[in-house]
Order: C-alpha cells, then structure tokens, then sequence
C-alpha cells in the first residue's frame, strides 16, 4: 500500500469514527484510554496477530491460550480505544487491526 493509499484510509476511517460518535473530542481522554488498554500484554499480542490477518474471539483465545469471554473482553477494549473494528457483516464476528492499530504497530512495536 502506498503512502497515498495509508493517508486515504486513515482520512476514510477517522470520518467514519466521527460520525458514529467513536472519536473522542479531548486528546487527554484520548490518550488515557489508549495507554489503559495499551498496558496489558495481551492486548498487545491481539494487534500483533490481527497485523496479519483478521480473527474472531475463538481464535484470539485459541492463539493465547485463554477463554472466549477473556478474548471478548480485551477485543472490545482494543475496539474501544479504535485499536481494532469489527469487520462488517462477518459471521461470526471478525475482528481486524484499524488504521490507528496499525500505526501502533509500525510506530511502537516495530521499533522495539
């Protein structure tokens, strides 16, 4: 994907993050929440493994070894924070790394 191509995405995404009301209005707030959810490891392991393609609850909690109600918890807090969307119309759920998700990817862990 071409920078051009990132930079449309991202435009496409953050219109569609305000206008369902999911973008908060205070950068603090903002960033808290990030860091809160952020902070747990297997959080972390999520945006890693949606880098290399989508995934329902059963798989995250297969892939880290834990439940599917542990799985739901921390997908929806990775969604929360817009660190994941779910992919629209998939049966069962299926859940893919967001533009913001992927910059924490290449910003943060990829510099590790």
């Amino acid at each position: 994907m071409t920078g051009e191509d990132l930079a449309k995405k991202k435009y496409e995404w953050m219109n569609k993050m305000e206008k369902e009301g999911r973008m908060k209005s205070n950068p603090s707030e903002d960033h808290a929440i990030g860091l809160r959810t952020l902070q747990n490891p297997a959080r972390r392991k999520i945006l890693g493994m949606l880098k290399d393609c989508p995934l329902c609850i059963e798989e995250i909690g297969e892939k880290l070894n834990i439940s599917n109600t542990q799985a739901k918890f921390h997908a929806d807090m990775l969604e929360n924070a817009l660190y994941i969307d779910k992919v629209e119309n998939s049966e069962p759920t299926v859940y893919q790394l967001s533009p913001r998700g992927e910059a924490f990817l290449m910003n943060v862990e990829e510099s590790k």
